[in-house]
């Protein structure tokens, strides 16, 4: 089985996915490591050298690769994947993949990513929480009908362990 988190920057994929893989006795991937390694670059100097377009190509190739992929794993994608190109049709139909909404409310992510905004170059310009809060707001807006998609969603506004364990018990 290929589990598969999608969900905004900040929503926890990473951190969830880790801990979920440990439990699962599994591999745990991330897509963004995949794809720096790959291309030879980081994220912020892909997009700022070759740009979103060869970035999001890239990132559809290095996923297609991975879903065919015959071992098990636990993905971390972008908070972007899903929303890109027939990214959500494939993973809802590729029979051996789960893909997992991390839903978080705007609050708790604003709260999560305003210490953290140097170091994502998608909000590092935003100057307070009020201007992060609109921003996410608009973001999700136009990102959830994608997110939705996902076979499973999960309320990840509580800390890691609890989130693993919801879905550990909504897979099994």
């Amino acid at each position: 089985m290929k589990i598969i988190l999608i969900g905004y920057m900040g929503s926890g994929k990473s951190a969830v996915g880790r801990r979920l893989a440990k439990v699962l006795s599994t591999t745990f991937i991330d897509l963004d490591t995949v794809i720096s390694e790959t291309v030879g670059m980081e994220i912020p100097q892909i997009f700022n050298t070759k740009g979103e377009i060869f970035f999001r190509k890239k990132e559809q190739e290095i996923l297609q690769q991975l879903l065919e992929d015959d071992h098990s794993f636990v993905l971390a994608t972008g908070g972007g994947t899903p929303c890109y190109g027939a990214v959500m049709e494939a993973l809802n139909k590729t029979e051996d993949v789960v893909s997992v909404f991390l839903n978080v409310g705007v609050e708790t992510l604003t709260n999560r990513l305003f210490p953290e905004k140097q170091h994502r170059p998608l909000i590092s310009h935003l100057e307070n929480k009020k201007d992060l809060n609109e921003f996410i707001r608009k973001h999700l807006f136009e990102r959830n009908f994608y997110y939705l998609q996902a076979k499973l969603k999960v309320n990840a506004n509580s800390q890691v362990d609890e989130v693993v364990s919801e879905i550990v018990l909504e897979l099994f």
